[in-house]
C-alpha cells in the first residue's frame, strides 16, 4: 500500500508554497488499473469531488486503484458517462485538474503534475516514476470498503493520525467487520476489541464494559459525551448510522474531559457523500427477531453544495427469556452544506423510540449464580418495563484559513423522557427465597447540552514538524426524576416464580424526586511534533472545572477543579515497525453521587504508564499492536452497604496491569482477520476507605476483570470462478473466571462461544444483492453475560441465528 510519507519525490524551492498543490502529493495508479488499452468498461461517475470519483473508477473498471490519501483534496472530477477504456476514463475524469496521468519506461503509471504547473511551483524539477505494489486503497467512508483494517483513526487525537504513529493503544473496529458479525448492538462490536468485556448495566438497557479491569458506562459519538442518566437509566445505542468504532485503551481525559480511566469507546457516525449510495436489509434471526434498516446518501444539487444522508431502522425482539420483548424505531437524517471549497457545515438530528422489558437476571446462591432454567425470569411481566424517547440535534462546522490551519465546531443538544418500573434483590437463600423491593419512577427527564471549539494547524519549527491542536469544550446536564423507591414487594421464590396480575400499591412515604445539574468546562492543547530520525513526540494537558448541585437530600454542592497531563514518544525506524512508550492522567466522571449522610464522594482520578510495539505488514495490509499498561485509579466506586437506598461509595484506590494484543487486516487474498488478546494478572482494589467495613475490599479482584480473555475472528471469500463472491466466516470470544462483586462472594464461570457465518455477493445489475447467515454460540454453551456488581447476573443467549438480505446500489 502506497504510503506518501515514505515517497519524497521532490521537494519545494526554498519560500516557495506547496502547490496545489495537492498534485504534489501525487496518486499512483499500478500498470493494472489502466488495463489493456483494447478492453473497454461502462462507466456513470457523477461530477463530484475527484477522490470520490477515483473511487468509484476503480470498482466500475474492477481494477485496482493506488494513490495518496491526500492526491485529490480540494480537486474536482469531471462527470464519465458510457463505455471506455481504463485509459481514456482516467483523462476525462480528470479534466481541467492540474494532474496528468504518465506512463513512464519501466511499464509504472502515475498522476503528476502538468508541466505548466510543476514548472510555476517547482521549476525543473520532476516526480520520478514509483512501481506500486499492493491493493487498492480504499476511502474509510466508501459503504463498500471491504477492508479489516483501517490505518488511521481520530479518537486518540483529535486529529486524523495514522495508529502507527499514535503512541496509545487504538483498535478500530470497521464496518466490514459489523457487517460479516450482522452486529446490532455496540457490546457486539467492542468484544473484537482486547481488553473489551461486558458488563450488565441497567437490566440490561444499558451499554456497559469493562476496559482494562474497570466499569465504564460511558461512551461517545463523533467524540461527545453520552452518559448515562444519575439513576442509571438510558437505552443501548442504536447502530444503524455507525461507521466504525474506534477504541482508544487507557485515560483520555485531556481531549474528552472527565472519563472513566479504562478507555473511550467512541462511535463514528456515518456522513453524507457525494457519490449516490442506496441500501435496504432485512435481518431476521432467533426468537423473532426482526430488523429493517434503509442507509441512503446522495447530492442534492448537480454541484455537490448541498449532501444529504438517511439512515432508519426499526426493530421488534423476543427473547429466550420468558416475558421479555423489546421494540424501537430509529431515525437519523443529516444535511451537509459545502458553503465553500474550504467551509462545510452540517445539520443532523437523531430520533430514537425504545420499549422494553426490565429483566433484571438472575441472584446468586452462595459462589456461584442459581441454577435455575435460563427462560426463568424474576421480573414482573405486568408492569417491569421501561419506555421513552431520545432526540438528539446537532450542527458542526468547519473552516479552513489555508492548507496548514483549520477551525472546526460542533454544538449537539441530547434530551431523554422516559418511564421506568423495575425490580431489584439481594442473594438468594438456599431454598430459592429472594427479597424483591419495587424501584417505579414514571418521570425521568435529561437534557444535556455540548459544545467543543477545536483550532488545529501544522507548522515547523527547527526542522521538526508541528500539528497542533487547541480547544475549548463545555458540558451541561440538567436531570430531574420523580417516582417511589424501595418498598418491599411480595414474597418470591426462584424456584417456584409467582407473578403479579398488576402494580401494587405503593406507600407515598417511599415517593422521591431528585434534580440534578452539572456544569463542566475544559480547555486543552496538545502538540504531535515530528522530529528527524521517525521520531514522534506527542505533549498535552488539559484543564477541567467542574460544579454540580443535587436536591436528592437537600441542596448539596461540589466544586472540582483537575489538571490532566498527558505525554508520549513514538519510534518508526522502518515503516512496518513502530515501539512506543506513554503516560497520561485521569480525570474521572461527576462524583457527586451523596450517601444518605449528604457526603459528597471524592473526584475520582487516575494515572497510567503504556509501553507497546505497533507492526504492518504486506504493505500495510496487517497490523498489529502489543502494549502492556499499568493503570491505577483513585476512588473507585462500590456497591454501598446502607439500606434501604445502598448508595455507591468511593474505595481508596484500584490498580490493573496487563499485557494486550490485537490484530487486523488481509493475511492473504480474501482472507481477512481480526484478532484481540488480553492477559491482565493483577487487577485488584489495594486501598478500601470504608468507614463501615474498614478495609474488607482491599485485596479483593475487580469485579469481572477476567485474567484471560480473547476473540478471533476471520473470513474467506472466494476471489475467481463460478462462485466468486461467497464468503464463509468462522470466530471464538471467551473469558475466564470473573468475580461478581467486588467483595469476591461470588464468581461467575468462564467460557467461550463459537460463532459461523456464510454470505453469497451477486450483481443485479447496478446493483449487489447480498444474502447472508450468522450463527451464534454454536455449541449452546451456557454461560453469563455480566453482572452490575451486585446481584443481577446476566445469562448469555442459546445458540441463536440470524439471517439477513441486502440490497445495495
Amino acid at each position: 500500500m502506497f504510503n506518501a510519507k515514505y515517497c519524497k519525490p521532490f521537494s519545494a524551492g526554498k519560500g516557495r508554497p506547496h502547490a496545489a498543490k495537492a498534485a504534489l502529493l501525487a496518486a499512483l495508479i499500478s500498470q493494472t488499473a489502466l488495463g489493456d488499452a483494447a478492453g473497454k468498461h461502462h462507466f456513470d461517475i457523477p461530477a463530484q469531488s475527484l477522490n470520490q470519483a477515483l473511487l468509484m473508477f476503480g470498482r466500475q473498471s474492477q481494477q485496482q486503484l493506488m494513490y495518496g490519501t491526500d492526491i485529490a483534496d480540494n480537486l474536482r472530477s469531471r462527470n464519465l458517462q458510457g463505455d471506455y477504456t481504463a485509459d481514456e476514463a482516467i483523462r476525462i475524469l480528470l479534466g481541467d485538474a492540474p494532474l496528468q496521468a504518465v506512463t513512464t519506461g519501466d511499464g509504472a503509471v502515475t498522476l503528476q503534475p502538468r508541466a505548466a504547473e510543476l514548472h510555476n511551483n517547482l521549476g525543473p524539477q520532476t516526480m520520478p516514476a514509483v512501481q506500486v505494489v499492493g491493493k487498492a486503497v480504499y476511502d474509510s467512508t466508501d459503504p463498500y470498503n471491504p477492508d479489516y483494517r483501517l490505518p488511521n483513526a481520530s479518537t486518540a487525537t483529535k486529529t486524523d493520525t495514522p495508529i502507527m504513529e499514535t503512541p496509545f493503544s487504538v483498535q478500530v473496529v470497521p464496518q466490514q467487520v459489523l457487517e460479516d458479525q450482522q452486529v446490532v448492538r455496540l457490546d457486539q462490536a467492542v468484544r473484537n476489541v482486547a481488553g473489551v468485556n461486558t458488563s450488565s448495566l441497567n437490566q440490561g438497557n444499558t451499554d456497559g464494559f469493562i476496559i482494562r479491569g474497570f466499569q465504564n458506562n460511558i461512551t461517545y459519538r463523533d467524540g461527545m459525551l453520552l452518559p448515562t442518566f444519575l439513576g442509571g437509566g438510558t437505552t443501548k445505542r442504536e447502530m444503524a448510522n455507525l461507521e466504525r468504532v474506534e477504541v482508544l485503551k487507557g485515560p483520555g481525559s485531556i481531549l474528552f474531559g472527565r472519563s472513566e480511566p479504562g478507555g473511550i469507546i467512541n462511535m463514528v457516525t456515518k456522513q453524507p457523500l457525494a457519490t449516490p449510495y442506496y441500501s435496504l436489509q432485512q435481518q431476521f434471526g432467533s426468537y423473532d427477531f426482526y430488523r429493517t434498516t434503509i442507509d441512503a446518501t446522495s447530492p442534492l444539487t448537480k454541484d455537490d453544495t448541498l449532501l444529504y444522508r438517511l439512515n432508519m431502522s426499526y426493530e421488534t425482539a423476543g427473547s429466550f427469556r420468558d416475558f421479555v420483548d423489546s421494540e424501537r424505531v430509529f431515525i437519523a437524517p443529516i444535511l451537509k452544506w459545502n458553503i465553500s471549497q474550504r467551509t462545510q457545515a452540517t445539520f443532523e438530528l437523531e430520533y430514537q423510540h425504545f420499549d422494553g422489558t426490565n429483566d433484571p437476571g438472575i441472584p446468586n446462591i452462595g459462589a456461584r449464580p442459581a441454577n435455575v432454567p435460563i427462560n426463568t425470569v424474576l421480573l414482573e411481566p405486568a408492569f417491569t418495563k421501561t419506555k421513552g424517547d431520545r432526540v438528539l440535534a446537532g450542527f458542526n462546522w468547519s473552516h479552513e484559513f489555508n492548507d496548514n490551519w483549520k477551525i472546526s465546531h460542533r454544538f449537539n443538544y441530547e434530551n431523554f423522557d422516559y418511564s421506568s418500573a423495575s425490580l431489584f434483590f439481594s442473594a438468594a437463600a438456599q431454598n430459592g427465597d429472594i427479597t424483591r423491593r419495587l424501584n417505579i419512577f414514571p418521570v425521568n427527564v435529561s437534557d444535556r447540552y455540548f459544545n467543543t471549539l477545536n483550532l488545529a494547524g501544522k507548522f515547523s519549527t527547527f526542522g521538526a514538524n508541528h500539528k497542533a491542536l487547541f480547544g475549548f469544550d463545555s458540558y451541561v446536564i440538567n436531570e430531574r426524576s420523580q417516582g417511589n423507591c424501595c418498598q418491599a414487594a411480595p414474597a418470591f421464590n426462584i424456584f417456584d416464580p409467582v407473578y403479579l396480575t398488576g402494580l401494587p400499591a405503593l406507600n407515598p412515604s417511599n415517593n422521591t424526586s431528585n434534580n440534578y445539574t452539572q456544569n463542566w468546562y475544559g480547555l486543552y492543547i496538545q502538540d504531535q511534533i515530528e522530529l528527524p530520525y521517525d521520531f514522534h513526540i506527542l505533549a498535552g494537558v488539559r484543564y477541567d472545572n467542574a460544579d454540580s448541585t443535587d436536591n436528592m437530600i437537600g441542596k448539596v454542592t461540589s466544586d472540582e477543579n483537575y489538571l490532566s497531563p498527558r505525554g508520549g514518544v513514538l519510534w518508526r525506524p522502518i515503516p512496518w515497525l513502530s515501539v512506543y512508550g506513554s503516560y497520561t492522567e485521569n480525570f474521572g466522571p461527576s462524583s457527586t453521587v451523596f450517601r444518605t449522610d449528604g457526603l459528597t464522594l471524592p473526584p475520582q482520578t487516575a494515572q497510567q504508564w503504556e509501553a507497546g510495539i505497533k507492526t504492518e505488514f504486506f504493505d500495510g495490509r496487517l497490523s498489529s499492536t502489543i502494549s502492556y499498561f499499568d493503570l491505577t485509579k483513585q476512588n473507585i466506586r462500590v456497591a454501598g452497604t446502607q439500606a434501604p437506598l445502598f448508595l455507591p461509595r468511593a474505595a481508596g484506590e484500584a490498580e490493573s496491569r496487563g499485557v494486550e494484543f490485537e490484530l487486523s487486516g488481509e493475511l492473504l487474498p480474501g482472507w481477512n482477520m481480526i484478532a484481540a488478546y488480553a492477559y491482565t494478572p493483577f487487577a485488584k482494589i489495594t486501598k478500601d476507605n470504608d468507614s463501615n467495613g474498614g478495609s474488607a475490599n482491599t485485596g479483593k479482584r475487580l469485579f469481572l476483570a477476567p485474567e484471560h480473555s480473547g476473540s478471533l475472528w476471520n473470513t474467506y471469500e472466494l476471489q475467481t470462478g463460478s462462485l466468486q463472491g461467497l464468503k464463509f466466516g468462522a470466530g471464538v470470544s471467551g473469558v475466564d473466571q470473573r468475580q461478581g462483586d467486588p467483595s469476591n462472594t461470588y464468581q461467575l464461570p468462564g467460557y467461550m462461544t463459537v460463532g459461523l457465518m456464510a454470505s453469497y455477493q451477486m450483481k443485479v445489475g447496478k446493483s449487489k444483492f447480498t444474502t447472508q447467515l450468522n450463527v451464534d454460540n454454536l455449541l449452546d454453551k451456557d454461560y453469563y453475560a455480566g453482572t452490575n456488581s451486585g446481584n443481577f447476573i446476566a445469562i448469555g443467549a442459546p445458540r441463536s441465528f440470524m439471517g439477513s438480505i441486502r440490497l445495495e446500489y
